[in-house]
């Protein structure tokens, strides 16, 4: 979704060509050649594979926007929860810390980790990039993955209902007694999507360039509502618009999870050794921990039907 008063990020970076066949078959080995149902490596595939891909995957041999660097791209500002303190750098916030996870199982230090200021709606538009990888709430979706390629996901996403507390809209049990509300979504986001084909208001919702500006239209009341990825509704309700209330969550979307991944330009023959990272922090129980460090319970988030 993104960025999902708000501060944000909106909703949410040169380029990484494979000049060789071959190196893009060197990529691919980095893909387990033998997989459970869930997508881990099997338990059957044979020491002689999983040597081949750590080979593949070694830091040294990878094409980097820049050799011996990993430059991560993500908007500025950087909001909370997703970074802390706008300084993505730092290593804090659920983001920063699973861009550094990832970094580290691919065999980087921290200083070998360079930061690009990419913004949201960018970042996934067709081109060259100027990043390795892109970390920004962005939601993985089929029109998305046409202009640019995906990692496995890092983060199950619901959206989030905020309004004043008091309003109209604010006791709402059901998203059918949002469709008369005046609902704000930043451009670009999957929020809008969710806004237009699950809530269905009657009136189209109001777009704006950033979350900033929804999260103003809120406090002014020229909005009733918002809708943002439900970690940053906690965060606007807690430390952005006093008097602001998460009126419920609901899914995005009826037939998948809608997820989060890492970006990359299109053809990047990194995507199988970051996906393989990933797999080792799902696996290893870390990436796990991360969220629970640094998102929000979904407790006082009153699922609406």
């Amino acid at each position: 979704m993104r960025r999902s008063p708000v501060r944000r990020r909106p909703v949410r970076r040169a380029t990484v060509l494979l000049a060789f066949g071959g190196l893009t078959l060197a990529a691919a080995a980095c893909a387990p050649a033998s997989q459970s149902s869930d997508g881990q490596p099997s338990a059957a595939a044979g020491d002689a594979t999983g040597t081949a891909a750590t080979a593949s995957c070694a830091k040294d041999g990878l094409t980097l926007v820049t050799p011996g660097k990993l430059t991560i791209g993500t908007d500025k500002p950087a909001y909370e929860p997703w970074f802390k303190d706008d300084d993505p750098a730092n290593g804090q916030g659920f983001e920063s810390a699973v861009a550094y996870a990832v970094a580290q199982k691919m065999g980087f230090t921290k200083d070998e980790v360079v930061w690009a200021v990419v913004p949201f709606d960018s970042s996934f538009a067709p081109g060259p990039k100027k990043f390795d990888f892109d970390i920004n709430q962005i939601s993985i979706t089929p029109e998305r993955k046409k202009a640019v390629d995906f990692s496995a996901g890092y983060y199950t996403v619901k959206q989030g209902v905020v309004a004043l507390d008091g309003s109209t809209f604010a006791k709402a049990a059901t998203l059918a007694e949002l469709k008369d509300a005046k609902i704000g979504v930043q451009a670009g986001t999957t929020a809008l999507q969710a806004v237009r084909q699950v809530i269905q208001p009657g009136a189209d919702p109001s777009v704006f360039n950033q979350q900033i500006d929804a999260i103003n239209a809120l406090k002014n009341k020229q909005i009733d509502a918002i809708v943002v990825d439900l970690p940053t509704a906690f965060y606007v309700t807690a430390a952005q618009v006093e008097g602001s209330k998460i009126v419920g969550q609901f899914a995005a979307q009826s037939d998948a999870p809608e997820e989060f991944g890492l970006l990359f330009q299109k053809g990047n023959g990194l995507v199988p050794c970051v996906d393989k990272a990933l797999g080792e922090l799902k696996t290893s129980g870390e990436l796990a921990g991360i969220e629970s460090r640094w998102l929000t319970a979904a407790a006082g988030a009153p699922e609406l039907s």
